[in-house]
């Protein structure tokens, strides 16, 4: 894409949706590092419904510690990877307790140092908790840039740095959400909704399928 088309791209996705959220549910950056640490290889419906009753009896470091393993289990038990999680999620209450007094700490090097946080988590909880702007790059933000061509990218570290030099700075604060958004649900793996994209103009994905035909009556 050219600079035009990348601005006009961001219009375009800004104009339909001025203030995107993340679809996980939380209320404190200490809830979100605990949405997005669950939700590797669940989905965010799953998640919500796990945190929930979670978070009605535990929303702090302190709290969650006080669970144990089994305990947190229990709240967790239908996420896949449960235990594995559960393990990481409480060794992660441990260390912010001891080092950050229960506060999630606001730089990468130290997120990255969390048991189960990864560069991706990191800039989620860096972009949607602190307003920073990063863009974490999962699977429906590598596909949505290599299919077309915002920032093609053999790797997820590839397209993000691509992404912050080619994103206007006055989209990066929501660009994670817009490309989110559209490929889990327009620009999907298996069939892209060409049909219903407001951006498939600047988009190099080709051939485009068409709107599947409605039965005669």
């Amino acid at each position: 894409m050219t600079p035009a088309q990348i601005e006009a791209f961001f219009t375009t996705l800004q104009a339909d949706n001025p203030a995107p959220r993340s679809e996980l549910e939380y209320s404190t950056p200490f809830e979100l590092l605990v949405a997005v640490l669950l939700s590797a290889q669940a989905t965010d419906v799953g998640v919500n419904k796990a945190t929930r009753r979670l978070f009605a009896v535990a929303n702090t470091p302190q709290a969650i510690l006080a669970l144990g393993q089994e305990g947190l289990e229990s709240y967790i038990k239908t996420i896949g990877l449960y235990r594995s999680k559960a393990r990481h999620l409480l060794e992660t209450c441990r260390i912010l307790v001891e080092r950050y007094g229960g506060e999630v700490p606001r730089t990468r090097e130290a997120l990255e140092a969390l048991p189960g946080v990864g560069r991706k988590t990191a800039n989620v909880i860096l972009n949607v908790a602190f307003g920073e702007p990063t863009i974490a790059v999962d699977t429906h933000i590598f596909r949505v840039c290599n299919r077309t061509s915002l920032a093609p990218g053999k790797t997820p570290l590839e397209v993000e740095r691509k992404l912050l030099e080619r994103v206007p700075e006055k989209y990066l604060q929501h660009a994670h959400h817009w490309l989110v958004l559209l490929g889990r649900y327009v620009c999907q793996a298996r069939k892209p909704r060409c049909w219903e994209c407001k951006v498939a103009r600047w988009c190099d994905y080709a051939p485009k399928p068409p709107a599947p035909q409605r039965p005669r009556p």
